[in-house]
């Protein structure tokens, strides 16, 4: 077990595998011990399962591996998944200090949501992974230990931050976007409440917004934006990470 090293915030962090988790784990091990959750791709980053090995020297102790994420692979759909999860990140480092909600499903439906079945099959699945996974999650995590534990909270400027998406307040005409960005929404709200029911305790809750990552802003700077929101003290806030507007020609 490990209470983290050198000061370091522990960070429980899902999605782990994806195009933003792995920018966050790349950038951000020797800032966090953080707890890599992904359901079948693991994070582009060194980890209890994979590292750098110096083929002249394979015993070496090489500075790239010093700061490796501790990866679970889990499917947070499944019962049982997410207490598992917290358990192991809490047995690891007994505590949390920034959980970052971000595994998400996207099924878009560029062809509208009248359209054939595609759609409706699909709400179910957008508002359980997009929303119940991060209320659960949250819960959980306040349940086995923020909840008893509110001045060390306060002290240690404990958070979640969920990543949504810049969807839920715009429209985008033809993107397929409909019931994704409903749930993006929802999430939003979700937040809010979060923000006001955790801060009993002395927990954060704020949400990120970024528009299509690494198309239109670049996914490092997403991930920036989540390290931001956790060393400020806003909550019940709704963060959106936009490209900036071009220039004066």
């Amino acid at each position: 077990m490990s209470t983290g090293e050198g000061g370091r915030r522990v960070c429980l962090l899902t999605g782990a595998g994806g195009t933003l988790g792995s920018a966050f784990c790349r950038a951000y091990a020797g800032e966090y011990d953080i707890v890599a959750v992904c359901r079948n791709r693991r994070p582009d980053a060194v980890s209890q399962l994979e590292w750098y090995v110096d083929p002249l020297d394979p015993s070496g102790d090489l500075p790239e591996n010093r700061s490796r994420v501790y990866v679970v692979y889990a499917d947070l759909e499944t019962d049982g998944e997410i207490d598992r999860v917290v358990d192991i990140a809490l047995a690891r480092y007994d505590r949390v200090d920034l959980l970052v909600n971000n595994a998400a499903y996207v099924g878009l439906h560029p062809h509208g949501l009248v359209d054939g079945d595609g759609s409706l099959r699909d709400v179910a699945r957008h508002f359980d992974v997009n929303v119940a996974v991060p209320l659960r999650l949250s819960v959980a995590v306040a349940q086995r230990f923020w909840k008893h534990h509110d001045l060390e909270n306060r002290a240690a400027n404990r958070n979640v931050v969920n990543v949504s998406s810049l969807s839920a307040s715009k429209v985008y005409p033809h993107a397929g976007q409909a019931v994704y960005a409903a749930s993006k929404a929802a999430l939003n709200q979700l937040t809010r409440h979060l923000a006001a029911e955790f801060g009993t305790f002395g927990v954060r809750a704020n949400a990120l917004a970024p528009n299509s990552f690494p198309a239109i802003v670049a996914t490092e700077t997403v991930a920036e934006a989540i390290v931001r929101l956790d060393r400020e003290s806003a909550t019940g806030r709704i963060l959106a990470v936009d490209a900036p507007p071009p220039g004066p020609r």
